[in-house]
């Protein structure tokens, strides 16, 4: 049996891996996967694949496709989610501010730098006009760290996943005054480079039980009271998430490629591109 470590956030995203892990599925093949939860998101799981903590991540494209670019020696061997993260923009209940446009000057809570959503407050200036090189950032980790942040004015506002954040909106600790959908497909799985190495079966089999659960997911009896009692959502919410949420069985193509890097380098956020093959491993 061979052991490999993986993680992801956790959210809803990721209910397929957990179904696979507790059925068994990877053990068939002859695998221990190892399921780590990674509150802090992206930064974090960056750092993950750099020091070795774990082997697999399940991780946003621009974070993941960003720190490749800086050294990270890892690579993309599938995308895992194919429609666009809707990140939800908000502000504290008591903000002053009641529009995105209020928010120019401000200050941005970000999970950690390199995060999906220390990235993603540059496309959200860009696409207001704003000068990027003036947004000021506040580190808060998690989400729980973004209540305390925006609650005592350490920062301003959030972005988030509109989804997860949502019980924050409809329990009164946040307002969401706008959205932010990711130009490209928003979640892909990466694995450090020497697991491909080691045993590129490894890689392919992993693939191969995964796909197949995100192929029927939306199929499952009952999913969306299953999705909504787990994940603390309203079965109503769940149901227009998996309306808006496209799985992926396919490598990153090189159309999404460039039009992450030529985002990423038009914001200065990398230095140059890097050819297809250095970013994307295809299985």
């Amino acid at each position: 049996m061979k052991t490999i470590k993986i993680t992801g956030v956790p959210e809803h995203f990721n209910l397929p891996w957990h179904f696979a892990i507790e059925e068994g599925a990877f053990k068939e093949k002859g695998i221990d996967l190892q399921w780590k939860d990674t509150p802090e998101g992206t930064g974090k799981m960056c750092n993950m694949l750099r020091e070795g903590e774990t082997d697999i991540a399940i991780i946003l494209t621009e974070g993941i496709v960003k720190d490749i670019t800086a050294g990270n020696p890892s690579r993309i061997v599938q995308t895992y989610i194919q429609s666009p993260l809707i990140w939800g923009i908000h502000v504290a209940s008591a903000s002053p501010y009641r529009e995105e446009k209020d928010l120019r000057g401000t200050k941005v809570a970000i999970s950690r730098f390199g995060s999906g959503s220390h990235l993603m407050s540059f496309v959200h200036a860009q696409n207001m006009g704003w000068d990027t090189g003036k947004l000021k950032f506040e580190i808060v980790n998690t989400i729980e760290g973004a209540v305390d942040a925006l609650t005592e004015g350490k920062a301003d506002y959030f972005m988030w996943e509109r989804f997860m954040t949502k019980p924050l909106v409809d329990k009164g600790i946040f307002r969401r005054v706008g959205d932010c959908p990711t130009p490209w497909p928003c979640f892909v799985i990466a694995v450090r480079n020497g697991l491909p190495e080691q045993d590129k079966n490894i890689v392919k089999h992993i693939l191969e039980v995964i796909n197949t659960y995100t192929a029927d997911f939306k199929q499952i009896p009952s999913i969306d009271r299953t999705l909504a009692n787990r994940f603390d959502q309203k079965t109503e919410d769940i149901r227009e998430w998996l309306s808006l949420t496209q799985w992926s069985q396919s490598p990153m193509d090189r159309k999404t490629l460039e039009t992450v890097q030529d985002q990423l380098l038009k914001l200065e956020l990398i230095p140059e591109k890097l050819a297809y093959e250095k970013v994307v491993l295809p299985v």
